[in-house]
Order: structure tokens, then C-alpha cells, then sequence
């Protein structure tokens, strides 16, 4: 019974996801992306304490794609410049760390990891309050 309840909610979760992603603008999806890996490392450090060192592997290595393949693949060198160039390096930093992390069931680098990554999603976030407020100025003078 647990397996098909679990079952159930698992996919009730996934179409919530499914319908979020579509729904969502492109800075949301970023916001997206940073709390997926976040939940991702999280469950990691979670099976490293109970000694679940498949689990952990599948955790990280999703943590990694999440990193590489979306964050750092949403990158425009040429629009951000510098600081895309920059993020770009903090986010093979944070990949390297994680496969270390990943050989050594390091808790400590996954939670170094993820302090970046809250930091980078807590910017993010705030430079979408940001717009957000700037359009409600824009739109109300008009």
C-alpha cells in the first residue's frame, strides 16, 4: 500500500512540476533550477547519513546535471558578459566540488555548494522583486 501511495504522490508531484515548468517565465525557470539542485544536495546529504551511497550518487550526479545543463547552459556570454563569464566558472566550481564530494561523501562540499547556490537563487530572486516593482512604477505612471 505505501509503495502505491508513494507512487501517487510521486506523480501528482510531477505533474505539478510539469505544469509550474510551462507556466513559468524564463526568470522563474531559473529560480526553478537553483531550488531543484538545492533539493537535490539536500537529499543527498541526507543518504550519506544513512549510508545510502546509491541513492546519494543519483542525488548528486542530478544536482550536477541541474548545474551544468541548466544554469550554466542558460548562460549568454555575449548579453552578460563578465558576469556570465564569472557565473560560468562558479558553476564548473560547484560541479568539480560536487564530484569530489561524490567519491568522498563529503557532506562539508555539498554544503558549500549549496550555501552558493542558495546565495546565487536569494539574488536571483530579489532581482526579479526588483522588476517586478520597477513594472509596477512604470505601469502606474502611465
Amino acid at each position: 500500500m505505501y509503495i502505491a501511495m508513494n507512487n501517487g504522490i510521486s506523480a501528482y508531484q510531477k505533474i505539478g512540476v510539469e505544469t509550474s515548468i510551462q507556466s513559468a517565465d524564463p526568470h522563474k525557470l531559473i529560480l526553478m533550477l537553483y531550488e531543484g539542485a538545492q533539493e537535490a544536495l539536500a537529499k543527498a546529504r541526507m543518504y550519506i547519513h544513512h549510508n545510502e551511497i546509491a541513492e546519494k550518487g543519483q542525488m548528486i550526479s542530478k544536482a550536477i546535471m541541474i548545474i551544468d545543463h541548466g544554469l550554466k547552459a542558460s548562460l549568454d556570454t555575449n548579453a552578460g558578459g563578465d558576469l556570465a563569464i564569472k557565473l560560468q566558472a562558479l558553476y564548473e566550481y560547484m560541479a568539480h566540488r560536487l564530484l569530489i564530494a561524490n567519491i568522498h561523501n563529503d557532506v562539508e562540499m555539498i554544503d558549500e555548494v549549496n550555501r552558493l547556490l542558495f546565495e546565487l537563487h536569494d539574488a536571483w530572486k530579489k532581482i526579479g522583486q526588483s522588476q517586478k516593482a520597477n513594472e509596477t512604477v512604470s505601469t502606474t505612471t502611465i
